[in-house]
């Protein structure tokens, strides 16, 4: 059993954190919010993700979890520390270490013995070796000369499944300088080593290049099939048909081939903003991810084009409400950040509509993003409480429960001209038509 500490309770903070106790670790998660590390012990996860709560009572009842604010007891205590705080995007699309380093630091000055620092969170290449400076710079403060290792180690975990991933990985990087880390590593995710778990070995600044060019291409995939989607609009092919067909194309694959209003969330916006950013600075530009950044912001945009020209054109959206259902930017998660449905909110607003909106989980955070417009919004109790007086209903956001809507109730709910927009793809045509609907999808 492995000591460890995870600073940062965010998303991947408190996922990490259960998961590495749930494999037989002692782990204390540490937060400098008092609040946050008291809901926790309690048992109230402050995120939506679906099987975290299990896990995190399951191993807190077993001892080998818990949660505190106390970063020197635990560092000091333990034998490996996770950085998992957060990166937020700055102006020119870099990343913000700020936090990164506060946390290196402390760290430094809380070591006791030699420590495998890990960096979890998403970082530009070469962050390790910051991270490696700043902690020499405390010790050599504190007049100590403690050994210690920086790791690269970074996070690939889908939000609404990400205890399965972190559990059942495709693979676990390992960016390493030394073979006393790797060791160490290995003993960390020896759950995983057991079960035959792919271990990629390599160095630091290639671990950290691995991440963003995992979300890079990931984006541009989503990108690809959008673009074709909108092309489809205008020739009469149906991308779905398209996606299913070079999905089966073994070079190509059929993950993320699913046309949507663009991709939104924490990682995939900010992550190809950085990898741009950086590419910038070495003076190799990354003209495919600048390409693939402009085009998912303009099919954001778009969506609210979309609707507007459907229904009329300039003009016709001015007064009329609209039943929004989705503002998370994907299901089983409340994470609205870039999410597709803030853009289409405001633009719609902005052609003169008012909107009843509602998503399972996402509903207090879109209080907070959309306070802007919040006269023009009206927050439902649940999908059909969206309906009232609308003429048009969009589902953005492909939530389980909206896959098996009543179509007769909301054709009976609309008004005389009932507009049905899935720009999910989550509906068939036939069936949505023969309840009488104007059924509108993506790329079809």
């Amino acid at each position: 059993m492995i000591n460890i500490t995870v600073i940062g309770t965010g998303y991947v903070g408190s996922v990490t954190g259960a998961c590495l106790a749930d494999f037989g670790n002692r782990v204390t998660c540490i937060d400098n919010n008092a609040e946050k590390i008291e809901a926790f012990r309690k048992g109230n996860i402050p995120i939506f993700e679906p099987g975290l709560e299990t896990v995190v009572s399951r191993n807190i009842q077993s001892g080998r979890l818990d949660f505190s604010t106390d970063l020197r007891k635990a560092v000091g205590s333990s034998k490996v520390v996770f950085i998992a705080v957060g990166t937020p995007p700055l102006e020119d699309g870099g990343a913000d270490l700020g936090y990164v380093e506060t946390v290196s630091r402390e760290i430094a000055a809380a070591m006791e013995q030699y420590t495998v620092i890990v960096n979890k969170s998403t970082v530009p290449i070469g962050t390790a070796k910051k991270v490696t400076f700043w902690i020499n710079e405390e010790l050599k403060k504190r007049g100590k000369n403690i050994p210690f290792d920086v790791v690269s180690n970074p996070e690939f975990l889908r939000e609404g499944s990400a205890v399965y991933d972190f559990t059942h990985p495709d693979r676990v990087v390992l960016g390493c300088d030394s073979k006393e880390a790797l060791n160490l590593m290995k003993d960390v995710y020896r759950a995983l080593y057991l079960n035959e778990t792919p271990f990629i070995e390599t160095g630091r600044e290639t671990a950290e290049m691995i991440k963003y060019a995992s979300n890079a291409f990931l984006a541009a995939k989503i990108t690809f099939i959008n673009e074709i989607a909108n092309l489809c609009e205008k020739t009469g092919a149906n991308v779905q048909d398209v996606a299913r067909a070079i999905g089966r194309d073994g070079r190509i694959g059929s993950k993320f081939l699913h046309p949507g209003p663009g991709y939104g969330g924490s990682c995939f916006p900010k992550d190809t903003r950085a990898l741009a950013k950086t590419a910038r600075d070495f003076g190799e530009p990354v003209t495919v991810i600048e390409a693939v950044i402009a085009a998912n912001e303009n099919q954001k945009k778009r969506q609210a084009d979309k609707i507007e020209n459907i229904m009329g054109g300039k003009g016709s959206l001015d007064g009329k409400i609209i039943s929004i259902l989705g503002l998370s930017f994907k299901n089983n998660t409340n994470d609205i950040r870039e999410a597709p449905s803030l853009t289409l909110c405001e633009n719609l607003v902005a052609k003169g509509s008012r909107l009843r909106i509602f998503d399972p989980a996402a509903m207090e955070d879109a209080k907070i993003q959309l306070k802007n417009i919040k006269d023009n919004l009206y927050f439902a109790s649940d999908e059909y409480d969206t309906l009232a007086g609308s003429i048009a209903l969009v589902i953005v956001t492909e939530w389980n429960q909206f896959r098996t809507l009543d179509l007769l109730k909301i054709k009976k709910s609309l008004n005389s001209s009932p507009y049905f927009f899935d720009l999910r793809n989550i509906y068939n045509r036939k069936d949505v038509e023969a309840a009488g609907l104007k059924y509108y999808g993506t790329g079809k």
